[in-house]
């Protein structure tokens, strides 16, 4: 089954603010977890809607963000901020990167180009991406004991080197961050491949994830799968990924091995299909053209060594 990822989808899930930029709120029996913070204009969003599942009385204790993307970390700070008693966690690389001026210019600048989510902060809250501090360190094998239910913490590195993905076996329940891809809403190609850092690590951790069996996939965007579909979509990803390296490696050739060309073809292909449901225009073309430059790398290299 597959369903917007937006209010109820499990007795101790939420996902709140809307279905294009999910956080997932995961309430244990003794603690509390929320996953990814979005994007920053999505911080007052976020916030009412964590007070209408907690109330007044309570907040949640952790907010574990599943890579270093701007559209994943953005409103952290800020419900930090709001919210002085929760515990940020992350990668280690990620709490560097929270405290470097270079890459937080680029998450704010990259935040401005989301204008249909302006009227998320009508009132002109300050929720610029600030340095912040990563309070739990996280890395592959961590447990976090939320009290009937476990976050089991796996790293997935491709997508980005800092990629984590969080699964409670107790419910089988996989929060795989953009580790294996971003299922879109629209008809034409509707799954965006997301290897941005390695293709080979991507690949690898689609094979863990399909390794872990999981019967439900709060994916990151727009989407949660169930039951069999859940299965289906990761084993879909691993070969949707194989197809895109083909078709990249096609441009190349088409263009005689010039990266910018064949990038910008890739570039006019998407955006001639006037797909909605594509990010904004700088931010897609930052990943397509670390996927070309990468795959050109590879490319060379397997030349290089026949």
């Amino acid at each position: 089954m597959r369903q917007p990822a937006l209010g109820r989808i499990h007795e101790r899930i939420t996902a709140i603010a809307t279905t294009s930029f999910p956080a997932y709120v995961i309430r244990g029996e003794n603690e509390s977890l929320m996953i990814d913070s979005g994007v920053n204009l999505l911080g007052p969003t976020y916030l009412a809607a964590l007070k209408d599942v907690f109330g007044d009385a309570e907040e949640p204790d952790y907010l574990f963000f599943t890579h270093s993307h701007y559209d994943h970390v953005g409103a952290g700070g800020y419900l930090k901020r709001h919210l002085p008693g929760l515990k940020l966690g992350g990668h280690e690389r990620l709490a560097v990167l929270a405290q470097k001026a270079s890459a937080l210019e680029t998450m704010n600048r990259l935040s401005r180009d989301h204008l249909e989510l302006l009227e998320h902060n009508r009132t002109g809250e300050d929720v610029t991406i600030y340095p912040f501090q990563v309070d739990v360190v996280l890395k592959e094998g961590d447990e976090i004991d939320l009290g009937g239910l476990t976050c089991r913490v796996y790293e997935v590195p491709g997508h980005t080197r800092d990629s984590l993905a969080y699964y409670l076996p107790e419910i089988e329940a996989l929060f795989p961050g953009d580790a294996c891809g971003v299922l879109r809403t629209s008809r034409g190609e509707p799954l965006q491949v997301e290897f941005v850092a390695s293709y080979q690590d991507y690949i690898d951790s689609l094979k863990k994830m399909i390794g872990l069996q999981p019967r439900m996939i709060c994916l990151a965007h727009n989407w949660v799968l169930t039951d069999s579909d859940a299965g289906r979509f990761l084993q879909w990803s691993l070969a949707e990924t194989y197809r895109y390296r083909e078709l990249i490696k096609a441009h190349l050739e088409a263009a005689h091995g010039d990266v910018e060309v064949a990038l910008d073809e890739i570039m006019r292909a998407a955006y001639d299909a006037d797909d909605e449901s594509l990010p904004p225009r700088a931010a897609y073309l930052a990943n397509l053209s670390a996927q070309v430059r990468h795959i050109a790398r590879q490319r060379d290299n397997e030349e290089n060594n026949q």
